[in-house]
């Protein structure tokens, strides 16, 4: 019985052991860079469905360009190319780097409506809307290296910086047009449209202030992203059923998606390190 009971204890402690080459870091999900891609996948379908930009990314600021369209199908295939990318661990960076040039040329062809009309805030949040993804790609780019060198590291925290200035950003659009805000929630949500205005932006100010002082900061990136989903799931996926032949209908839900992507990756990124710590720390 005794040499019975040892050899069950042993095989109990071998099942509690994680398997030779893994550990409890690489059995966790890191979906952000997923999610991300896959948004970056819709945004391409989209621009070959309506052959045109949509709201967050357009080219208005460089006139009547010729052959424009030649522009739209480049787009197109960037963001397929991309997105498709991102999914796997070699090509990761690829994607990411792809990603995050094509957000950031979107993000600046922002700045001449900022220049023309800055005391608008309107540009500014479609602005810092685009620039959060950069922002996400700046992460995968990092974080996604063979080699765990300073310089990645440094690269992967300006992303993060950069993520919660444009949660700054957020809360300032929707305080800004905070009577437009409330008239996007869904009226059969109690107790009212205002109520969740005011407080989705206290959760945005809330979740910045997290973010830039690293007080809390997983738990704050934990719940802005699923406040974004709680946006995409209750706000702009109804839309195309609405009303299907709006662009801005589709393309707000791929927006919405890429910047839950965005911030699941922020998630991601200081989970992972809070990981790495809890095993120096052992």
């Amino acid at each position: 019985m005794g040499v019975i009971s040892n050899r069950r204890t042993m095989l109990t402690n071998q099942a509690d052991e994680p398997m030779p080459g893994t550990s409890n870091e690489t059995m966790r999900l890191y979906l952000g860079r997923h999610v991300y891609g896959l948004a970056a996948v819709a945004f391409g379908v989209i621009t070959l469905v309506w052959h045109d930009f949509n709201t967050w990314q357009q080219i208005r600021p460089l006139g009547n360009v010729p052959h424009r369209e030649i522009l739209v199908y480049i787009a197109a295939a960037v963001e397929l190319f991309g997105g498709v990318a991102i999914q796997w661990p070699r090509t990761a960076r690829a994607g990411a780097l792809v990603l995050g040039a094509i957000y950031l040329m979107f993000a600046l062809l922002w700045v001449p409506h900022i220049a023309a009309k800055p005391q608008t805030y309107d540009p500014w949040g479609n602005f810092f809307e685009q620039f959060s993804l950069v922002s996400g790609a700046l992460i995968v780019y990092a974080t996604a290296a063979r080699s765990n060198s300073e310089r990645a590291t440094r690269v992967a925290r300006i992303g993060y910086i950069c993520f919660g200035i444009c949660v700054v950003s957020f809360t300032l659009e929707q305080l800004v047009y905070l009577s437009g805000t409330a008239e996007f929630v869904p009226k059969w949500i109690p107790p009212g449209q205002m109520f969740w205005a005011v407080t989705t932006t206290i959760a945005f100010a809330l979740a910045a202030i997290a973010l830039l002082s690293g007080r809390s900061a997983l738990l704050a990136s934990r719940l802005l992203t699923a406040m974004i989903i709680g946006f995409g799931l209750l706000v702009w996926l109804p839309a195309p059923f609405a009303d299907p032949n709006k662009l801005i209908n589709w393309a707000g839900n791929a927006q919405n998606l890429a910047i839950t992507g965005a911030a699941w990756i922020v998630t991601d990124f200081l989970s992972q390190n809070r990981s790495k710590e809890e095993q120096v720390g052992r």
